[in-house]
């Protein structure tokens, strides 16, 4: 049988590995950091009326500049942007991969803090990016300073931030990112995914943006919209950079029934951020309760916690698995990540873990 070693694939794509994250469906499902809760079926009969009003028009080119799209993101971000600010595609991994194909690509790099969103480097690797890293701080924590020594280094042309951070929860300051964006003459990406999840009042980097035309923020749908499946990133930045992305994007390449849907969505964003709070609350209930069993979790402003003191995560992640629940192990050592979902679901894996520490104490085995 033919491998990927007998093709004539790219030299530098040799030996890389495509995004792993498993797909097992079971009972509790807190391993990919999705929005567990179901879109209320108000907004889902709102959708499928203007779903079935694009399929209409099916047979006709969809509106290559997703325009009425645009106008709801705009008015959703507020900060005073219009649809010249703004541009979507399919899920905030092709927003990424449309940066890169603007700004990167052979001959360029761009920076970022490990550990971070596993699919920055993938996406930069498959745009042929030069993928360059920095150490972060204590408590995975990224100052001025340290921001602006690891830029003045390594010279890239784009700088990534992903704040909060994924896997870790940790939120960059305003203040590094402007700092950042001081230190370079690249486009500096910030990666706002979990934004949402965030405590009330928080900044965010779209306060920076006015008079910061090489700085980007994305978004996502995916999360706190809990429409991951629909598959709707965006982002915000001076125009110039979205007439950039236009150069790069495939046409047409948001389909008519992708942007009905996520206008439905967006027309109800009060409802459909209502669940939010939920899960903030499931989240903080895993830090404290994480930290009784005797891990030692990570403050987080995002929809998951990390928790280290884990003596041996291969064990703990198949054990949960054999009881239908399933986390992630993000490849930190002694770490595991759980995504914040349901009451339910977190009881259930609180309630699981704590036998598993139970079960430990008896035998003296280590979880």
């Amino acid at each position: 049988m033919t491998s990927l070693d007998d093709l004539p694939i790219r030299d530098d794509l040799r030996g890389m590995s495509p995004y792993g994250a498993p797909q097992a469906h079971v009972r509790v499902e807190l391993n990919v950091n999705e929005n567990t809760h179901p879109v209320p079926q108000a907004v889902v009969d709102d959708i499928l009326e203007r779903v079935q009003g694009a399929l209409t028009s099916i047979n006709r080119y969809p509106d290559r500049e997703f325009v009425s799209l645009r106008d709801a993101l705009a008015n959703y971000l507020g900060h005073g942007l219009t649809r010249e600010n703004v541009w979507a595609a399919n899920g905030s991994n092709e927003v990424i991969q449309h940066m890169l194909q603007a700004f990167g690509g052979p001959g360029r790099s761009v920076l970022a803090f490990p550990p971070t969103y596993s699919m920055h480097k993938i996406i930069a690797a498959g745009s042929g990016t030069t993928w360059l890293t920095a150490e972060r701080g204590p408590d995975f924590a990224i100052t001025p300073e340290i921001a602006v020594a690891a830029i003045e280094l390594q010279s890239p042309d784009m700088v990534f931030l992903c704040t909060p951070n994924n896997p870790t929860g940790t939120s960059v300051s305003n203040e590094t990112i402007a700092a950042a964006y001081a230190a370079t003459t690249g486009m500096v990406f910030v990666d706002e995914a979990y934004a949402e999840f965030s405590p009330q009042g928080s900044e965010t980097a779209l306060d920076l943006l006015a008079g910061r035309p090489r700085l980007v923020v994305s978004r996502t749908m995916s999360k706190a919209f809990a429409f991951a499946g629909a598959r709707v990133g965006y982002l915000a930045a001076d125009p110039a950079v979205i007439d950039a992305l236009r150069l790069v994007r495939l046409p047409y390449h948001l389909s008519a029934l992708t942007q009905a849907a996520a206008e439905g969505a967006l027309a109800h964003a009060s409802e459909m951020l209502a669940m939010v709070d939920d899960i903030k609350i499931q989240r903080d209930l895993l830090v404290s309760e994480l930290a009784t069993l005797g891990y030692t979790p990570y403050p987080s402003d995002a929809n998951f916690v990390l928790f280290g003191n884990v003596a041996n995560p291969q064990r703990v992640f198949d054990e949960l698995l054999a009881q239908g629940i399933i986390i992630r192990d993000v490849g930190i050592p002694h770490h595991l990540r759980v995504t914040a979902g349901t009451e339910r679901e977190t009881t259930e894996f609180l309630t699981a873990l704590a036998a598993l520490n139970g079960a430990k104490n008896a035998n003296g085995t280590q979880t």
